[in-house]
């Protein structure tokens, strides 16, 4: 990489920066709704499975890839060889990678804008505004266009300041706003009537449930998704991190972070669930299924805060503000890594390479909204559930089968200078060549 390139200054600012980039609308949208649909609390001890054993080792791996090279994705998976077809393969990989990020990127400045939209409408009551609310929150073409626009716009104001005064310094803010928030929300939602249902449902799992392959494969998909695994992202970033830092520690505060915070989300929306079911909401159909699962905190949430009156308008600008911080600390990353390749593949500056990515990412997230039936759901699906986990398989497998040994264990005494010594060096890079592809294909197979 460059000597212009940029860097994050101090080890906090990447975990903060990374653990932002993972800690998102995937947090706080995805995981409750995911547990909430799947047995709360089986899918939370299968989701902790498939983090330790599988999105955490893939994580050191992305971030390693990033560091070794300094480059972008594209150029840092290309010279982990210098035989041709390698160099080939892993040019391919990067793009195909960042085809994969941006098809994510697309869906979540929709859902985002949702957030923006949820987190208007109460202020717009407060202002007398009520038709205005109501625009925010029907579900609109034309409401959908604005606010994903708007939300892209913010993240564009961010990442085109860089990464230290854009990334880095927005993340050191927001990441602490937001635990203050979640924690407090769900201390409140605690105290309230039904929600120790809520609590038992998620903390006591059912474990006839725990071997389901849909449970297991959404679980997967849902670490993968969390940590921004197999999008580029964490490799990006590793090319941010200096050498004196420990990759194997620093990936675990950003794995730990990111799990705390969707461990605290679930404990905020499924005592909810059951706060509004007390309150006269209907949150299961007949047959037991969760009604409106892919729209749970729009459509669950909302009714529960109308039910606590006029202190329901602050609850609700609270928890859909604390979701827009959760947003925009992942949309900077999404926005970061293809703008990051664009600048160094095709020499551009920032600034351009920010508008250029944004604008094709908004044309790709507005024919979504034209076709939301046919595309939404099998974006996400596809993106998530699927090309995530086996792009992060083909990531690892290039580190730890293209790669050379000795470069690799080279790369990872940066900063950990007697990791030859120790047990994770022992067992991670063999764990990464052998056991993850096994999992994860038998994973995606049985599913």
């Amino acid at each position: 990489m460059a000597n212009s390139s940029p860097a994050f200054s101090t080890r906090l600012g990447f975990i903060l920066a990374a653990a932002g980039s993972a800690v998102g609308v995937g947090n706080i949208w995805g995981f409750p709704t995911q547990a909430a649909s799947n047995g709360g609390g089986a899918f939370l001890l299968v989701y902790l499975i498939m983090i330790i054993l599988l999105a955490y080792p893939m994580l050191v791996a992305e971030i390693t890839i990033g560091r070794i090279r300094r480059q972008n994705p594209i150029e840092a998976l290309r010279n982990l060889s210098d035989k041709p077809f390698l160099r080939g393969s892993g040019a391919i990989a990067g793009v195909t990678g960042l085809i994969v990020l941006s098809l994510i990127l697309s869906f979540y400045a929709i859902v985002s804008g949702w957030l923006v939209s949820y987190m208007l409408a109460p202020l717009m009551v407060v202002m007398g505004q009520p038709e205005t609310a109501l625009w925010f929150t029907e579900f609109s073409v034309s409401r959908n266009i604005t606010t994903m626009i708007f939300f892209m716009l913010l993240t564009v104001y961010v990442v085109r300041s860089g990464v230290n005064n854009g990334i880095e310094r927005w993340s050191r803010r927001l990441m602490p706003l937001l635990f203050i928030l979640l924690i407090g929300m769900s201390a409140y939602i605690l105290t309230q009537d039904g929600a120790i249902q809520g609590l038992k449902m998620y903390l006591l799992p059912d474990f006839s449930t725990i071997t389901d392959p849909n449970l297991i494969i959404r679980a997967m998909g849902q670490a993968f998704f969390s940590l921004s695994l197999g999008v580029c992202v964490m490799m990006t970033y590793g090319a941010y991190l200096s050498n004196s830092e420990n990759i194997p520690k620093t990936a675990a505060w950003v794995a730990g972070i990111d799990t705390s915070v969707a461990f605290l989300a679930g404990l905020l929306i499924l005592p909810a669930m059951f706060v509004a079911q007390s309150n006269g909401v209907t949150i299961y159909a007949d047959d037991g299924t969760l009604l409106s699962a892919d729209t749970l905190v729009f459509t669950v949430l909302p009714a529960m805060f109308d039910a606590l009156g006029y202190a329901g308008l602050f609850m609700s600008f609270g928890f859909f503000l604390l979701m827009v911080i959760a947003a925009i600390t992942s949309s900077i990353s999404m926005l970061e890594a293809p703008v990051n390749a664009l600048r160094e593949e095709a020499n551009c500056d920032r600034s351009s390479g920010v508008w250029i990515i944004a604008l094709i990412v908004t044309a790709i997230s507005t024919t979504i909204i034209y076709n939301f039936e046919l595309l939404f759901g099998a974006v996400i699906t596809f993106s998530t559930v699927y090309m995530q986990p086996i792009m992060a398989l083909v990531f690892g497998i290039m580190l730890t089968w293209v790669l050379r040994q000795n470069y690799l264990l080279k790369a990872l005494k940066q900063g950990s200078p007697d990791i030859e010594k120790s047990l994770f060096w022992k067992i991670w890079p063999w764990y990464v060549k052998f056991i993850c592809p096994i999992l994860i294909l038998l994973v995606i197979w049985r599913g």
